[in-house]
């Protein structure tokens, strides 16, 4: 009989140098930044909309106070009065009063009814002169009816101060205070 000679196959892998390669490095932080990101977002969305609301709310602010200043331009700087468009008569009421500085508590109103009215804080008569529609609040349960969940008032001064009270209230945003403008 003749002896089988031992020989040598391929390298064992025990043999091998231990080791990551630059790809397999490079794939897994990868991996690592998309889950953290994912994380990140799912962790806290409530601030993200309650951000999202709150941009509306300066939005509406600003067309409110856009249209005021529009109607005032247009008055000589007068916002009550009377007028007319196609036909409809319009009238708006003297803006609610309020201490140079001071947030308003006159909550702002429209209503599409074309008619004559003087109820303090009714913008109806800027529709659709001066804005197609007024913004309203993006919380549904504020803005209900006719009210759009927005305030204003003017100062002795004459300088307008339109606010949207309901920012204050997102509990997902710590520190929000109330969104207001000044003109």
């Amino acid at each position: 009989m003749k002896k089988l000679s031992k020989t040598r196959g391929p390298a064992s892998t025990s043999a091998r140098q231990g080791g990551f390669t630059l790809i397999e490095i490079l794939v897994v932080i990868g991996i690592i930044a998309i889950l953290a990101s994912i994380v990140i977002i799912a962790i806290n969305p409530a601030k993200q909309f309650a951000q999202a609301r709150n941009t509306q709310r300066q939005a509406g602010v600003n067309t409110i106070l856009n249209a005021i200043g529009q109607r005032l331009a247009d008055n000589k700087g007068i916002f009550a009065g009377s007028f007319s468009v196609n036909g409809n008569g319009y009238t708006c009421p003297t803006l609610p009063s309020i201490v140079a500085g001071a947030t308003p508590t006159i909550n702002v109103f429209s209503d599409m009814a074309v008619a004559t009215t003087t109820v303090s804080g009714e913008l109806k008569c800027l529709l659709p002169t001066y804005v197609a529609t007024l913004p309203t609040d993006p919380d549904p349960t504020v803005a209900v009816g006719t009210d759009t969940g927005f305030v204003v008032g003017a100062d002795p001064t004459g300088r307008i101060t339109v606010c949207a009270p309901q920012a204050a209230t997102e509990t997902a945003i710590p520190g929000v205070a109330i969104i207001c403008v000044t003109r």
